[in-house]
């Protein structure tokens, strides 16, 4: 089937282009789509995933669209397990966020973007997510690759130390709020990506943000304080699923440098591993790329040294 049967009628004729984006890691292709004078996003599930799976995924993101926390939903194509999304054109979150004049806006909204997502309906058939025996899986399939003795000793930790006790109800998480899955179109903020969105704590979501942005203590109580629209106390909770998530993520990006022929440690220790900062400075003057080996094998070094090392 092409490309364009994927496409509603409406969208589909001579003038119509289909580029291509990405290809994301559940194998998904990812697409741009420019016709009638609009833009769009085509994205068509793997071959290899299962029908349940994806309308399970489907019925998630089109609550997310309703809400106006995603992109609009323009058409569906069960068959060939395709989604149509409206193009949002993106003024950059980051940008929006570290601007010194606008930086409390954004964290603001981000904090009610997050609280929104977890006020979802958590429909009965989603999928729990279990952060450790994720990065257990993650860190088993290291287990032949070389990686510093600090990435041992910061997932050992996150694996063996005893979890505080939840202090709210599990909720409908994004469970992949990264940069590169928030957007900001000049007036809201919204989130793309929600195929991993499941049953989680909702600590999991605003540790992960505050570690990918770098959030030093007070700004990460500060962001607390938006998502509950009150005054809040960062808990042994917030921080324990800090640590985990940078564990989990940093290994996730180290599975990826090895499967993308990184040949492991060479001597690499805390002291020596750049700082998320450091990375970040290095992709924009582009030195790194988390889209190769190298990239993110100090990406995944990043991540893990920023749940190791308190934030500033």
């Amino acid at each position: 089937m092409s490309l364009e049967a994927c496409l509603p009628a409406e969208l589909r004729g001579p003038t119509t282009t289909i580029t291509r984006i990405a290809a994301g890691l559940s194998g998904a292709g990812v697409y741009r789509v420019d016709a009638a004078g609009q833009a769009f996003v085509l994205k068509v599930a793997s071959e290899s995933e299962a029908l349940v799976d994806w309308r399970r995924r489907l019925h998630i993101q089109e609550l997310a669209a309703k809400a106006g926390l995603g992109p609009r939903v323009i058409h569906v194509d069960d068959a060939s397990r395709a989604v149509v999304t409206a193009f949002v054109v993106d003024r950059s979150f980051p940008a929006f966020y570290f601007d010194p004049r606008t930086r409390e806006a954004a964290l603001a909204q981000l904090g009610r973007t997050v609280r929104r997502v977890h006020e979802l309906p958590l429909p009965s058939d989603a999928d729990a997510s279990n952060p450790r025996e994720l990065l257990a899986a993650v860190w088993s399939e290291l287990a032949s690759f070389a990686v510093p003795v600090f990435v041992g000793e910061a997932v050992q930790r996150a694996l063996t130390e005893e979890p505080p006790a939840l202090e709210r109800a599990l909720v409908l998480s994004h469970n992949d709020v990264n940069p590169s899955n928030v957007i900001y179109d000049g007036e809201q903020v919204l989130l793309l990506d929600w195929n991993a969105a499941g049953k989680n704590d909702p600590f999991y979501d605003l540790a992960a943000i505050s570690i990918f942005l770098r959030m030093d203590e007070g700004t990460c109580q500060r962001l607390l304080a938006a998502y509950d629209g009150q005054p809040s106390t960062l808990s042994s909770r917030f921080w324990y699923t800090r640590r985990l998530v940078a564990a989990l993520c940093g290994a996730t990006f180290l599975r990826l440098a090895r499967d993308s022929g990184h040949a492991g440690a060479a001597g690499e220790t805390l002291d020596s591993t750049p700082s998320l900062g450091d990375f970040y400075q290095r992709m924009r003057a582009g030195l790194l790329s988390p889209a190769t080996g190298e990239g993110q094998w100090w990406f995944g070094l990043a991540l893990v040294k920023a749940g190791v090392v308190p934030p500033g």
